[in-house]
């Protein structure tokens, strides 16, 4: 069993920057992939960004790209999500995810343990 709990999340002005951090225990972080969804009011989990176990490969839905970057620590056994020039419509709660497929899914289906998400707010 493995056990995530995010934490960073706060509110910001648009424009600003957040780093959110995912801690891990139980399983072998090393051997998962790991992402990050979120979920505004009244829509569905989405994909947000997802990292490979071993060479640190990297993936981003499509309107984070060169805002976000996603990172981890294996030693630490976190991965945390950089997310800079944010704006309203990130808003949303985000959750970590870890996964034993590769390359890292971008369906919520595919990951097997979750966190309990934090809450990230972009004012305008």
């Amino acid at each position: 069993q493995v056990q995530l709990v995010e934490s960073g999340g706060g509110l910001v002005q648009a424009g600003g920057s957040l780093r959110l951090s995912c801690a891990t225990s139980g399983g072998t972080f090393s051997s998962y992939s790991m992402g990050w969804f979120r979920q505004a009011p009244g829509n569905k989990r989405n994909f947000v960004a997802a990292i490979t176990w071993g060479a640190g490969n990297t993936y981003y839905e499509d309107s984070v790209k060169g805002r976000f970057t996603i990172s981890r620590d294996n030693a630490k056994k976190s991965v945390y999500l950089q997310m800079n020039s944010a704006n309203p419509e990130d808003t949303a709660v985000y959750y970590c995810a870890s996964s034993r497929n590769y390359p890292p899914p971008r369906s919520e289906s595919s990951y097997d343990f979750w966190g309990q998400g934090t809450q990230v707010t972009v004012s305008s």
